[in-house]
């Protein structure tokens, strides 16, 4: 095990709870302060500013749990706006739950297009369990119990990585893809100034903006303009 150190503060409970709400039966689990995927666990250590994890699993618990993640240049850059300010004194240590696996990641994020965390959840959990999360499977596979066109989203998407060896570059290329499926992606994978702008939730708890509007205001936000859609999306409508 290795130990991979946090700045402070750090918002253990939204990231776990984040991740425990989206845990893939069969998959993962999120208890306390304990994330387990198969055989490998990655524990939460507070007195330490740290989470173990085992070596070989180190870089992918470093993007999901968002470790180099620098709160203070956040809390500069996020409290001159005067509608994140009060957000981030109650949440000084946000953080943006990330990714285990790319290609995992945008699977889950074409699935659970226009549907609750809970269905996404259940369809999900069929997946895994009848073909798993590999792009060679689901590249030849139609996928059941969704809309058609979100079904060959996703075997498109899985040829596309078979065929590049990763995630494309622009992931709108692949049809059923917008705007808003790839800065989410792109945020869970790292990239702190994602801002998927036309969500309905960010524009509602940003004081009914249009997708314009907020695009507007959230310019100030940069370079972290993921931590400030986080910062509203964990806001109580």
């Amino acid at each position: 095990m290795v130990l991979l150190r946090y700045s402070n503060p750090y918002d253990w409970p939204l990231v776990s709870g984040w991740l425990r709400a989206r845990a893939i039966e069969g998959v993962e689990s999120v208890d306390g302060d304990e994330y387990r995927r198969g055989g490998v666990i990655v524990r939460h250590d507070s007195a330490e500013n740290a989470v173990h994890a085992p070596r070989q699993a180190a870089p992918r618990a470093r993007r999901l749990f968002d470790l180099d993640a620098d709160p203070v240049a956040i809390r500069a850059v996020l409290a001159k706006d005067r509608m994140l300010a009060p957000l981030l004194r109650k949440r000084p240590g946000i953080r943006v739950p990330g990714a285990w696996d790319p290609f995992e990641l945008a699977v889950r994020a074409i699935v659970g297009q226009q549907v609750s965390v809970a269905a996404a959840r259940t369809l999900l959990g069929r997946i895994a369990a009848s073909h798993g999360f590999v792009p060679e499977r689901l590249a030849e596979t139609t996928l059941g119990g969704m809309p058609r066109k979100r079904a060959e989203t996703i075997r498109l998407l899985a040829r596309a990585v078979v065929l590049g060896g990763g995630l494309p570059a622009r992931l709108t290329s692949i049809p059923g893809i917008g705007p808003w499926t790839e800065q989410y992606i792109a945020m869970r994978l790292g990239e702190r100034d994602a801002f998927p702008a036309g969500d309905l939730i960010l524009r509602r708890n940003a004081g009914n903006l249009t997708e314009r509007e907020l695009l507007r205001r959230a310019e100030a936000w940069r370079p972290f303009r993921a931590y400030g859609a986080m910062l509203l999306w964990t806001t109580p409508s």
